[in-house]
């Protein structure tokens, strides 16, 4: 008997999985994400997940964040994320360090009808490592996702609640640290191939002081390597702010359950 609820909690587990690519969470592939959360029960590891710029002066910076998503209750996911990050300064100088630790929970409030489905992001960036902030930055993320028989759409909103610079060489793996974000994203899903494909346009104001407000276009694709692991890969340019030049993502992710928990 054991052995027949952990088989059915494996596949239900392997089921849920196969529809990863539809699911756009924040820098996979792009920074606009939909307003639903993994199951419930349900674990996902972002093994992989890496950003690499090249601004118009050749500098370089990369980072990754490697994540755990779980669904925890009906609708709401909570997740933790080690943002890792690579600079080079001047005179050849690079570091590579932790840039803090990441928590956040999504509440979806309700599925479509005629009206789009809405969630709420709570998000804490806590001071952790050399190259994390020097304070805790709180911020709250609203989000729509409508979709039409040719296309789906997302609206999202952030802002932080922490308006103070904090140090201002860090940025996360998937966003860099801002007062304000706005963005807006459009994707087409390939369902008999297990393929997605999207775009974006973001707005943000910087969070260090002085520094001009940027505008980022980007686009990329999610498919559907197996039951359980899903990869994607994107890219962008920055068209107006400090730093302007060109983004790369890619990353993966493998769903699990906890076939130890009881289903109802």
């Amino acid at each position: 008997m054991a052995a027949l609820c952990m088989a059915g909690h494996v596949t239900a587990a392997a089921a849920h999985a196969q529809t990863d690519y539809f699911n756009t969470d924040a820098g996979r592939p792009i920074r606009t994400e939909d307003a639903y959360a993994i199951e419930r029960r349900a674990l996902e590891l972002q093994v992989a997940p890496l950003r690499l710029e090249r601004a118009r002066g050749g500098a370089y910076r990369w980072g990754v964040e490697p994540e755990i998503a779980i669904g925890l209750l009906p609708r709401t996911q909570v997740e933790i994320g080690f943002p890792v990050e690579h600079t080079e300064g001047p005179r050849g100088t690079r570091t590579t360090a932790l840039a803090g630790l990441e928590m956040s929970a999504l509440y979806n409030f309700n599925h479509e009808t005629r009206f789009p489905a809405l969630a709420v992001v709570a998000d804490l960036l806590i001071p952790a490592g050399p190259a994390g902030p020097d304070r805790y930055v709180p911020s709250f993320k609203a989000i729509a996702t409508k979709t039409f028989p040719w296309a789906r759409f997302h609206v999202n909103g952030q802002i932080s609640l922490n308006r103070d610079a904090v140090n201002a060489s860090v940025t996360s793996a998937n966003a860099e640290l801002s007062r304000w974000t706005a963005g807006v994203a459009v994707d087409k899903t390939l369902p008999l191939k297990s393929m997605l494909f999207t775009a974006e346009l973001v707005a943000s104001e910087p969070m260090t002081a002085g520094l001009a407000q940027r505008w980022d276009a980007a686009g990329g694709s999610r498919i559907q390597l197996s039951p359980r692991v899903a990869f994607d890969v994107g890219g962008g340019y920055r068209l107006r702010g400090d730093e302007q030049g060109w983004f790369f993502t890619t990353g993966a992710a493998v769903a699990i359950g906890f076939p130890w928990a009881p289903r109802r």
